[in-house]
C-alpha cells in the first residue's frame, strides 16, 4: 500500500534564507536595468555617431584627395615644359648633327687632305693668304659647332631625367589621387547603408541633426556681425554670400564646395591665392593665440590632422562647408576641437 506521508514544511531559517535570496536577486536585476538603460544607445544614435565617424574620415580622404589633385596638376605642368624643352633640345640637336654630317662628307670627298696642304696647291698663289683666313675661321666654326653639340647633348641627357623623374612622380601622385577617391567613394556608400537601415523619419533626423557639424548651425546676416575691413572683410561677405549651397567633396565653387574650397573662393574674390588643402592653409599667414583674439576672415583649423577649416566671421561664430549632404552654414566656432588659428 502506497505510504501518504505529509510534505515536510520548510524550517523558519530556510525561509529566511530563500526570502533574502529572491531579494538579493530582485534588487540585483533592477540594479543591472538601472546600469544598462543609459549605456545602451538606441539603434538611431548609434548609426549617427557611426555616420558622424564615416563623414570625419570621408572628409579627411577629401583633403588628401585636393592635395594630391594640386600636386598632379603642378606635375602635370612640369612635365609638359620639360618634354617641350626636351623636343626643342632635340631639334637643335638634329640640325647641329647634320651641319657637322655634312662638314665630315666634304671631308670625305676631297681625300681628308689638310687645309692648308689644298690651299698651296692651289693655282691662284694670289689668293692664299685670303683663302688661308677663311679656312682657319671655317675650321673654327667647326670647332665651336662641335662644342656646343656636346654642351646641348649635355642639357638635353639632364632634360630627360629630369622629366622622367617628374613623370614617375606623377605616376605615384595619380596612384595617391585614385585611393583618396576610392576611399571617398567607399566611405559614403557606408554611410548611405547605414541611414537607409533607419526608418524615414529617423533618417531624416540624423542628416538633419548632424551633432559633429551641424551644432548650433544658425542663419546669420552680416548686419549683426562685426565689420571687417580690406580683403579679410571681402571674403567674410562672399563666403557668407553661399549660405545654403552645397557641399561636394573636391569642389571649389562657385556652386558647390568643400570645407578649404570655400576658403580658396572666398578670398580669391579679394585677389588673395590660398593653397588648396585644409592643412597647407593651416600654416599661411600669421597665427591667431586664442580664439579670443580672432578676427573676422581668420582661418579656424579643426582636427589633429587639420582636416576641417572654417573662416571666423565675428561673434564666436564661423562659416563653414560641413560635410556630404550638408551645405554652407554657420556654427560656433569652438564647436569642433580648434587646432590652430590663422590670419591671411
Amino acid at each position: 500500500m502506497a505510504s501518504h506521508r505529509r510534505p515536510k514544511q520548510p524550517t523558519r531559517a530556510r525561509v529566511t534564507v530563500l526570502t533574502a535570496a529572491a531579494a538579493t536577486t530582485v534588487a540585483l536585476s533592477a540594479q543591472m536595468s538601472a546600469h544598462a538603460a543609459p549605456t545602451t544607445p538606441s539603434k538611431k544614435e548609434d548609426v549617427k555617431a557611426q555616420i558622424d565617424r564615416l563623414n570625419e574620415e570621408q572628409e579627411q580622404a577629401a583633403e588628401r584627395y585636393n592635395g594630391a589633385k594640386e600636386r598632379a596638376d603642378q606635375l602635370h605642368k612640369q612635365a609638359d615644359q620639360l618634354q617641350d624643352q626636351v623636343a626643342r633640345g632635340q631639334d637643335r640637336m638634329t640640325r647641329l648633327q647634320t651641319g657637322l654630317a655634312e662638314v665630315a662628307g666634304e671631308q670625305y670627298r676631297t681625300g681628308g687632305i689638310d687645309p692648308s696642304v689644298q690651299l698651296m696647291l692651289t693655282s691662284d698663289p694670289s689668293g692664299y693668304l685670303q683663302q688661308a683666313t677663311s679656312v682657319q675661321q671655317a675650321t673654327t666654326g667647326q670647332t665651336e659647332a662641335l662644342k656646343g653639340l656636346q654642351d646641348q647633348q649635355r642639357r638635353l641627357d639632364q632634360q630627360k631625367i629630369e622629366a622622367a623623374a617628374v613623370l614617375s612622380s606623377l605616376d605615384e601622385t595619380t596612384k595617391d589621387l585614385n585611393q583618396a577617391k576610392a576611399d571617398i567613394t567607399k566611405k559614403l556608400q557606408e554611410a548611405n547603408t547605414l541611414l537607409n537601415t533607419l526608418s524615414a523619419a529617423d533618417r531624416a533626423s540624423v542628416v538633419q541633426g548632424d551633432g559633429r557639424a551641424s551644432r548650433d548651425a544658425v542663419r546669420v546676416d552680416l548686419g549683426t556681425l562685426p565689420q571687417a575691413g580690406g580683403y579679410a572683410g571681402v571674403a567674410v561677405a562672399k563666403a557668407m554670400s553661399k549660405q545654403g549651397a552645397p557641399y561636394h567633396w573636391s569642389s571649389a565653387g562657385p556652386d558647390q564646395f568643400d570645407c578649404s574650397g570655400l576658403m580658396v573662393w572666398a578670398y580669391r574674390q579679394a585677389n588673395i591665392s590660398l593653397p588648396r588643402t585644409s592643412q597647407e592653409q593651416g600654416n599661411v599667414g600669421t597665427r591667431v593665440p586664442s580664439l579670443a583674439e580672432a578676427q573676422p576672415g581668420d582661418l579656424v583649423i579643426y582636427g589633429s590632422d587639420r582636416h576641417h577649416v572654417g573662416m571666423y566671421i565675428g561673434n564666436g561664430m564661423v562659416v563653414h562647408a560641413p560635410h556630404t549632404g550638408d551645405v554652407v552654414k554657420v556654427m560656433k566656432a569652438d564647436a569642433m576641437p580648434i587646432n590652430t588659428i590663422r590670419r591671411v
